[in-house]
């Protein structure tokens, strides 16, 4: 009988060197769909074998030359021996490629699967679907119960997703340096989108989805060790580690939401946390500042206060004012006003979250509901605090988050009940 660690080892192996073989593979075949489905075989082949004959010395090699044999039974079957030489020919790289069985190039593809899989023609969730399969490795099962959807509609998301790259065009290539900045841009972006949706759920039961913002985390190391010098890669790392210090801190015992305000902070994770503080220095070193190191700066402030009332909000306040003017987006606003609040008290704060109201900007959010609730609530109008929690309620489709707000509607609703005479 397998034993469960051992078991557990041979999937994290499996999930770590899976995207270099696609690499490896996409180069080889010059279809991603192909070299996917091919891989996926492989993989489950020593998710069976490896666990009975132990795993071998060269991994990447073993699962290469079984994906690999895959590929060239699916050119003979074809009847497509002619394309797939002509593809080996036409690749410039071709004198680079591997051998069938003895594969043990040190080059990595991982960050071009990464662009490739963050590719514009792609919608952010199919985006983040294709990057969680083909880069963190996690089957169409694992990542459809993240997504809370039917495993056959997150296997038709991701299908869907591969043949969008193939009509785009896309080729298996590093961007030239001029499309490089955007292309990673995009990339920072899904990874964020990932993490965000793992750490804030915006939908379901569950509050955080911590398997899926650990996920995000990976491959987010995994872009920092290919690109360790620039600064926004460093600094979405930094900011993840730093947010994600918080997970344990942020649901009570049965999954309830608690506030950052009344947080027990001794359960952040001090390890993560000086960590995503070590990175800082550096990233910010490098020259331009970038939305992610600031988001980071900020995440470390807040790491450093033992409380809610003594947080540097003022600096707080001025990284929000660099990163709005950077930025230009509604939730950095919001969090902006959050700050300006905390500093000059809820009537400044309510002044500018009305900017907020208009047409494409957060007019109908149920997070600006929130905010304004907590704002009424710190100004003493309970009664129009009490409207909006209950507003916000009814719109958000996370149950935490919606209990949470409908709590705080009664108890100031009892408070009030109990001044009335």
């Amino acid at each position: 009988m397998n034993s469960p660690s051992l078991t557990y080892v041979i999937e994290r192996l499996l999930r770590e060197i899976a995207p270099q073989t696609l690499g490896a593979l996409v180069r080889r075949a010059g279809d991603f769909d192909e070299a996917e489905d091919a891989l996926q075989v492989a993989l489950i082949c020593a998710a069976a074998q490896w666990p009975i004959t132990g795993v071998p010395v060269n991994t990447r090699g073993w699962l290469f030359r079984v994906a690999n044999r895959r590929l060239q039974d699916n050119t003979r079957s074809d009847n497509a021996r002619q394309r797939r030489e002509q593809l080996v020919a036409r690749d410039r790289n071709g004198a680079d490629m591997p051998a069938d069985d003895n594969w043990e190039s040190e080059h990595d593809d991982t960050l071009i699967l990464l662009f490739m899989c963050c590719h514009a023609s792609l919608s952010p969730a199919s985006a983040i679907a294709l990057t969680l399969r083909a880069v963190g490795g996690l089957a169409t099962a694992e990542i459809a119960r993240a997504f809370l959807v039917p495993e056959a509609t997150m296997a038709q998301r991701i299908s869907r997703a591969k043949h969008s790259i193939k009509g785009a065009g896309s080729t298996f290539h590093m961007p030239a340096d001029a499309e490089r900045a955007d292309a990673l841009r995009s990339v920072l972006h899904v990874l964020y989108l990932m993490f965000s949706e793992g750490y804030s759920s915006s939908h379901g039961s569950a509050l955080q989805r911590t398997d899926l913002a650990a996920e995000a985390i990976r491959i987010t190391r995994m872009a920092h060790d290919l690109l360790p010098n620039d600064p926004e890669v460093v600094g979405l790392l930094a900011l993840m580690l730093l947010t994600h210090a918080r997970r344990l801190a942020r649901t009570g015992p049965i999954g309830e939401l608690i506030p950052l305000d009344e947080q027990d902070r001794l359960l952040w994770d001090r390890a993560m946390i000086e960590e995503g503080r070590a990175l800082l220095p550096a990233a910010l070193a490098k020259g331009a500042v970038g939305p992610y190191q600031l988001q980071a700066a900020i995440a470390a402030l807040h790491s450093e206060a033992d409380s809610t009332a003594r947080t540097d909000w003022p600096q707080i306040l001025a990284l929000y004012v660099l990163l709005l003017r950077m930025s230009g987006s509604p939730m950095v606003a919001l969090n902006h006003a959050i700050a300006a609040t905390m500093v000059h008290g809820p009537q400044y704060g309510l002044q500018l979250l009305e900017r907020l109201d208009a047409p494409n900007s957060l007019q109908g959010h149920y997070r600006l509901d929130a905010v304004r609730a907590h704002f009424y609530q710190m100004a003493g109008d309970n009664v129009s605090a009490i409207r909006h929690f209950q507003w916000a309620a009814e719109k958000t489709l996370s149950i935490p988050e919606r209990n949470y707000l409908i709590l705080k509607a009664a108890q100031l609703g009892e408070r009030n009940s109990r001044v009335l005479p």
